[in-house]
């Protein structure tokens, strides 16, 4: 669990580094050189304002852009959550092999390590099956960043409001909405039965909450939209309501 926390902290820091951070906040157009601007930013910013175009509204753009992009990586998440379910499955023989290898001489240690890669492979878990995802949704993420903040920079966009939140704006109140959205995400996912995952449950809606009061309202309405196709995803693959039915009978036969 460690390594795969580095590893995404790694992955995080060099798309940080690689996003051209420099530039966020000057004017963006089909001139603009740049790796970053070319193959991430403008395209991002020429889907928003075709779909803008269509359907009459940026707000209306940008959700129509967020719900292809996770249709498009939709595969990839179902795969990491079934992922995440086998290994909720094999937690029991986990612990097996945790006991069998209590010994922390490097020999020991080494033995468990080959024993808990075969059971994973054999059960078909991917330990780090959740980076893949995290490595593209990143960039995707911080190019919306970086396309909302450069399109408001250039007089060319006026990106105009979402009801009533200014999506060039800060705008607490959908941050605060997406952030009670992805507690309900992990809630419907693994992580309540995962120990190490459930920490996560409660420090993710708060890094939510703390990005979208900083950034644009976008961006919390692309958190809103993402975490909505996330629940109905995990509606679908946990089906929570079934496990809620066989808890009680699981505690009456332990009486």
């Amino acid at each position: 669990m460690k390594k795969q926390f580095l590893f995404i902290l790694t992955l995080v820091s060099v798309v940080l580094l690689l996003s051209g951070c420099t530039e966020f906040n000057e004017p963006i157009s089909k001139d603009s050189t740049g790796f970053w601007n070319e193959f991430i930013v403008w395209p991002l910013v020429t889907a928003i304002k075709f779909f803008a175009d269509l359907l009459g509204t940026y707000a209306w753009g940008i959700i129509a852009v967020t719900i292809i992009i996770r249709l498009a990586i939709l595969p990839l998440m179902i795969k990491q959550t079934k992922s995440s379910k086998k290994m909720q499955e094999i937690q029991p023989k986990l612990k097996e092999l945790q006991k069998k290898y209590a010994s922390k001489d490097a020999q020991t240690q080494q033995k468990y390590q080959q024993e808990m890669m075969k059971l994973m492979g054999e059960s078909g878990v991917n330990p780090l099956s959740g980076c893949l995802p995290v490595l593209i949704q990143m960039p995707i993420l911080i190019g919306f960043y970086h396309a909302i903040s450069r399109m408001n920079a250039t007089p060319a966009f006026d990106l105009g409001n979402f009801f009533i939140f200014p999506l060039a704006e800060s705008a607490p109140v959908l941050a605060i909405v997406a952030g009670l959205m992805q507690f309900i995400v992990l809630r419907t996912g693994p992580a309540m039965d995962n120990p190490q995952m459930k920490m996560m449950m409660y420090i993710m809606p708060f890094m939510i909450i703390a990005f979208g009061i900083a950034l644009p309202a976008a961006l919390s309405l692309y958190w809103v939209v993402g975490n909505i196709i996330s629940i109905l995803q995990n509606l679908y693959i946990y089906k929570p309501w079934e496990k809620n039915k066989t808890q009680p009978a699981q505690n009456g036969g332990a009486k």
